[in-house]
């Protein structure tokens, strides 16, 4: 698989996209006025305790106070940690140092934990559990694994100050590598600590790298043919980085000066625009259609266009293969996490149904973020979860429609149209008039006036008033006022 990764930035925002075998997967961005809060570690104060929910909130000052639950707590000092409640573990007022591992999103706070892990390239350190020493599952090779394990205890033999894990970037790696990014996160923890005694609650006492750094430390490896930056400054940046903590990539790294835009090369901002849309369209003719709520993502595979040639389980199988491969790609790019709910199309031959969930789960395994497919229930739906981190690219690029308030559904000119006869009825009855000023959208007016002017009519000589309507072109479609003059 060839790999390449394009850092486009300016002064307000930062986009960083990875191109696998010339499509993009993945794409990250990170805005000046709404960076990412992941991985920063705070000294916070707990602001208060919520016993029935065994959760508490902190202040770690930012706009919104953070979510811990009892499991987010670390087991440091307290045999006991297993079986105690929130309140015998913190109290209102009490010091924690704490990392945000989720950022906020929508109205709920930062997600954080005492759980402290800081990752180098090859490495991720854990302060506070000094007894760990653990390998990425993704790395099988049990050979490599052990030599791993030799090597993390060798590591820690020099000073078994704070535990640590084997990144998926450590297979194969060597132990002079490994030290060197020991000793940087040795140095890094001595800093956080002299800041600490001097710190004030709340306070921010360390920030993970800018996202593109962080992109580039996670993101780089002998896939990674070519790294393209467009911001000059960023660019000397990213390669004095590389230098410290990549010295032996032997890709390409270079500096996108040509006229035309860094993300024009891959079409990367229509993909981004097609990746906000319901409605995912596949080659065969079929579709895939997107439904988002707070809880859990749907997703509805429609064979659209797409007949086939041979029978109604062939059309099927072939629509759901081709589904599955781009469910996996389209997970990625739009960063859906949570529940995730498939209805493929109903297939009743079981080796297409586990060719097809093989085939989802064979695309996931090129993602990042931790996913568990659960496969299929007695209902026909394939149920799985994604790791939720970050905002999808949905709530970063798009808001809930002024209209609609999110709903996706306005209501139809005849139900405004009863709804202000209504109006009219109550407010005549209510109040003393001589005569109803109706002021709408041209829309509403013209089809009131049109389609029911017997009904005014009517009205009039029932409530005994005039009713006048006025158009006004700066409303809204169902925007509307009734005036009793």
């Amino acid at each position: 698989m060839c790999r390449e990764i394009l850092i486009s930035s300016n002064d307000f925002e930062t986009r960083v996209a990875l191109i696998e075998d010339g499509q993009l997967c993945e794409v990250w961005m990170e805005r000046a006025k709404k960076y990412s809060l992941v991985g920063n570690i705070y000294l916070g104060r707990v602001a208060k305790v919520l016993p029935g929910l065994q959760a508490a909130f902190v202040d770690i000052g930012e706009q919104q106070a953070a979510f811990m639950h009892v499991s987010d707590l670390s087991d440091e000092d307290q045999a006991s940690a297993h079986t105690a409640t929130i309140s015998e573990r913190v109290h209102e007022g009490e010091k924690l140092i704490v990392q945000v591992y989720k950022d906020p999103i929508g109205s709920k706070g930062a997600r954080i934990t005492t759980a402290l892990s800081i990752p180098s390239r090859y490495l991720v350190m854990m302060p506070h559990a000094p007894e760990i020493e653990a390998i990425s599952a993704r790395i099988t090779e049990d050979d490599e694994r052990q030599r791993l394990q030799s090597l993390l205890a060798k590591l820690n033999a020099r000073q078994n100050a704070f535990g640590l894990i084997a990144r998926t970037h450590a297979e194969h790696v060597s132990y002079t590598a490994l030290y060197h990014d020991w000793r940087f996160l040795s140095r890094l923890w001595e800093k956080i600590q002299t800041r600490l005694k001097s710190a004030k609650t709340p306070s921010l006492i360390y920030s993970e790298f800018c996202l593109a750094k962080r992109m580039v430390r996670d993101l780089i490896n002998d896939d990674v043919t070519k790294i393209s930056i467009d911001q000059p400054d960023l660019y000397r940046s990213v390669q004095s980085f590389i230098a410290d903590f990549a010295a032996e990539w032997s890709g390409q790294l270079q500096h996108h000066n040509s006229s035309r835009p860094l993300f024009d090369l891959f079409h990367i901002d229509d993909e981004i625009d097609r990746s906000v849309n319901r409605t995912v369209p596949l080659k065969s003719g079929g579709n895939l259609v997107f439904d988002s709520s707070e809880a859990m993502t749907t997703i509805d595979v429609n064979t659209g266009q797409y007949v086939g040639h041979k029978s109604l389980e062939d059309t099927a199988f072939k629509t759901n293969l081709e589904s599955a491969q781009m469910i996996a790609r389209q997970l990625r790019l739009r960063n859906i996490g949570g529940i995730v709910i498939i209805d493929f199309i109903d297939m009743f031959d079981e080796s297409h149904r586990q060719q097809v969930l093989q085939t989802l789960t064979d695309g996931l395994d090129k993602d990042r973020a931790k996913t568990h497919v659960l496969g299929f229930t007695q209902l026909g739906l394939v149920e799985l979860t994604r790791k939720r981190t970050t905002e999808s690219l949905l709530d970063i690029l798009c808001e809930p429609c002024d209209k609609c308030h999110g709903s996706g559904r306005i209501e139809t000119i005849e139900t405004v149209s009863f709804k202000l006869f209504r109006e009219i009825s109550r407010s005549v009855k209510q109040f003393k008039a001589n005569k109803i000023m109706v002021i709408g959208s041209s829309r509403l007016v013209h089809y009131i006036t049109e389609e029911h002017s017997t009904t005014i009519a009517e009205m009039e000589e029932s409530l005994g008033k005039r009713i006048d309507f006025q158009a006004e072109d700066s409303y809204q479609r169902t925007q509307h006022d009734v005036v009793l003059l």
